[in-house]
């Protein structure tokens, strides 16, 4: 299918969380960008999530969905319906496939849009990640199922390449913390939303520990109350430590982790943020696993720290009470094993006999 530049089609994307789905739709449209200059895009997703577009060459509109408020329940659903009409829109992608977005999409149909689903996979995931007899293949990745379901619509998009490292100021509010970048500068990210995804506090410090002894700068990426207690402990128990955490906005959390030379994170939204910006990732996996096709846009696969277990992955999100109880999946990862793997990237050890900064 092609489109006539007559029709002047307008494409919506809906993706309205997670974080990291969401940071994983950039690239794509990017690629739909470069291949169709003239088509005019609208990303639905939350207004939070907008500077992860911000490199998409070209105007990119935004669809804000107000799900707690003017857009929520059914009469919400018809509001919503009614302000894409207002703004022109022809075509639509749902690619977050929720009961709600299903909903939308019958509606917009039945007002003569033409709309295309994400295919999520879910089959082939449960089989994945059953408890007994698990199908360990890898999935096809989330970002090239985004692919299949705008190009079903007949829109062209160019070659997928991962983002390169962009060169990028530092937020004032780092710089005037830490100066002018000097030496190797890592970030870790520790947390994610369930416990499965979470690697032990007490080996997080120990990473944490041994990475400052090491390098000029480690910083300490997150939100809410307890990780930001977590992060600022951390900074004053070992000098060269820096919390962001309610520091810096989302924008210049994405221009510090552009200046970093590795980062550290779980199965979450850091790995895709530091994947937007060329930033290599050493990840560590859980209760997930990479074979579900969430990885890191771009990221070397040898850079997954996980155990080969015979219960893992046991989910996609990392939401299931551990079998055994005690996530040995998380807890057995020796934290040398993560430091080695970001010696390998930097391979640059810095002088352990440095002095405080703070």
């Amino acid at each position: 299918m092609t489109h006539n530049k007559c029709d002047k089609p307008h494409l919506l994307l809906m993706r309205l969380s997670t974080m990291g789905d969401v940071a994983m739709l950039a690239p794509v449209v990017k690629a739909l960008r470069e291949a169709e200059p003239e088509l005019r895009i609208t990303v639905m997703t939350r207004p939070f999530y907008r500077p992860f577009f911000r490199d998409v060459a070209g105007s990119v509109e935004f669809l804000d969905a107000d799900f707690d408020g003017r857009h929520r329940g059914l009469v919400g659903l018809y509001r919503l319906r009614n302000d894409m009409d207002a703004v022109g829109v022809t075509h639509v992608v749902d690619l977050h496939d929720t009961l709600r977005t299903r909903i939308l999409g019958r509606m917009l149909r039945s007002r003569g849009k033409k709309v295309a689903k994400i295919d999520a996979g879910r089959n082939e995931k449960r089989e994945l990640t059953r408890k007994f007899r698990k199908r360990l293949q890898q999935l096809r990745p989330t970002i090239e199922r985004y692919t299949d379901a705008v190009r079903e619509l007949g829109f062209r998009l160019a070659d997928l390449t991962p983002p390169a490292k962009p060169a990028r100021p530092l937020p004032p509010q780092i710089s005037d913390i830490t100066g002018t970048k000097k030496g190797v500068w890592v970030g870790v990210s520790p947390f994610a939303r369930y416990n499965g995804k979470i690697y032990p506090t007490g080996a997080t410090n120990d990473v944490i520990a041994a990475l400052a002894a090491r390098y000029e700068r480690v910083f300490v990426f997150g939100g809410g109350a307890y990780e930001k207690d977590f992060a600022e402990h951390m900074e004053r128990l070992h000098a060269g430590v820096v919390s962001v955490i309610g520091r810096i906005r989302l924008d210049a959390e994405l221009d510090l982790i552009a200046n970093l030379d590795a980062m550290v994170s779980m199965d979450s939204s850091a790995m895709h943020m530091a994947s937007l910006v060329g930033v290599p990732v050493v990840s560590v996996w859980g209760a997930t696993h990479p074979y579900a096709g969430s990885y890191g846009f771009g990221q070397d696969a040898a850079n997954a720290v996980q155990l080969e277990m015979h219960c893992r992955p046991c989910s996609t999100l990392g939401e299931r009470a551990c079998m055994h109880r005690d996530y040995r999946c998380l807890t057995e990862i020796a934290p040398e094993t993560i430091v080695e793997r970001v010696a390998k990237i930097c391979e640059k050890p810095k002088n352990k006999n440095k002095s405080n900064p703070k």
